[in-house]
This record gives C-alpha cells, sequence and structure tokens, in this order.
C-alpha cells in the first residue's frame, strides 16, 4: 500500500534531512586522525567472528592483505576459511585451537597452544604485508589465563601504525576494552539452539 504525501509534508521532511545533513557533514569534517584500529568483538551474542570476517571481506575488497589467528577453534571446520581461500596469497590462516577446555579436559595442552597461536599473532603483526590481523578467540584464551594479559595488551597497543587488529571472543578483559580503539558487544536475545536446533552449516560453521 502506498502512502499519500501532501507537499507540505514533503517540504517539512526536505528540510529535516537538510538540518540533520549539515549537522552530520560537520561532523564527518571534523574527524581527521586516521590510524590503525584496535577492535574487539565480545558479548554472548552470536555473530562475532562473523562481523570480523566481513572486515575481511572489505579490506580484501580494497586489495590488502589479511592474517587470522584462530586461538581455540580447531575441531571444526569453517566454511570462511575455504570462501577466503578464493583470495589466495592476500589471506594468511592460521587454525591453531585444538577446541574448547571443555573437549581437551588438558590445561597444560591449551595453554602451549594459545601460546604457539601468540606466537604466530606476533608474526603476522610485524609482518609489513597485512593491512588486518583477526585474533580470533583470543578473549578466551585470555580468560582462562592461558596467555600473560599484560603482554598480550603491550603488544596489541604497540602494534605498528596503520595496523588494524580485531579481537573475537565472549568475556573481553576490561584491560583490552580499555586499551581497544572500538568495542562492539554482541547482546544475546533470543537463540535457536533454546528450541533445540542444531548447528548448521552455513550458519554457524
Amino acid at each position: 500500500m502506498t502512502r499519500t504525501l501532501d507537499e507540505a509534508e514533503a517540504e517539512r521532511h526536505r528540510a529535516k534531512m537538510a538540518k540533520r545533513k549539515a549537522v552530520q557533514d560537520a561532523e564527518v569534517a571534523e574527524k581527521k586522525t586516521e590510524k590503525g584500529l584496535l577492535i574487539v568483538h565480545t558479548g554472548t551474542g552470536k555473530g562475532k567472528s562473523t562481523a570480523a570476517f566481513g572486515l575481511a571481506l572489505r579490506m580484501l575488497g580494497r586489495g590488502k592483505r589479511v592474517g587470522v589467528v584462530q586461538f581455540i577453534k580447531g575441531g571444526w571446520h569453517s566454511a570462511e576459511r575455504d570462501a577466503l581461500a578464493a583470495f589466495g596469497d592476500q589471506v594468511s590462516w592460521h587454525t591453531m585451537g585444538e577446541g574448547f577446555t571443555w573437549e581437551t579436559q588438558d590445561l597444560k595442552r591449551d595453554v602451549a597452544a594459545a601460546e604457539r597461536a601468540w606466537a604466530k599473532a606476533l608474526e603476522l603483526i610485524a609482518d609489513l604485508a597485512f593491512a588486518l590481523v583477526i585474533l580470533d578467540e583470543l578473549n578466551i584464551a585470555l580468560r582462562y589465563d592461558y596467555l600473560d594479559l599484560a603482554a598480550v595488551i603491550a603488544a596489541l597497543r604497540g602494534r605498528r601504525e596503520g595496523l588494524h587488529i580485531v579481537v573475537t571472543g565472549r568475556n573481553a578483559k576490561p584491560e583490552l576494552i580499555a586499551a581497544a580503539d572500538l568495542v562492539t558487544e554482541m547482546t544475546l536475545v533470543k537463540h535457536h539452539f533454546a528450541a533445540g536446533v542444531k548447528a548448521q552449516p552455513g550458519i554457524e560453521f
């Protein structure tokens, strides 16, 4: 059904949007700084890693190189990796985890895997070829104290100029949130798992 608009209403809308545009344009014009960002995706809701891989696609669309280190995930093969493989050496993907701690049930093994993943992360962070580095589920490794938090924060803060880093995972540490430039918390409102729907290809993996 098409809504009927009279000329007076249309003109009021035009004037309102013109004022809004002027405010928006002025605010955008004030922003002068360009820098590499530390971005954190956290919270109980679904979509933290998905959002990070969306940024990867945006960066790849700009012809830039992207590095990915997965700290916890290892048991599941993700379709995102298959899709991004189409970009060839523009993407450097490293799945370093061995599954969640309740799956391995081996603290020493989990710590060793996290340390290997962090070493790879530092390698990618130092490589001038990369414009974006995604540290998937690093928050989980930090939550369980698999890595030294202070050392991780120092390395992320000391990233080279122009490098963007995305950290994902629930329960981001307050120190990481304080160090970040952008923090998004995905909030769980409703999840199909609660209704008995299992993880499905193309949605969860």
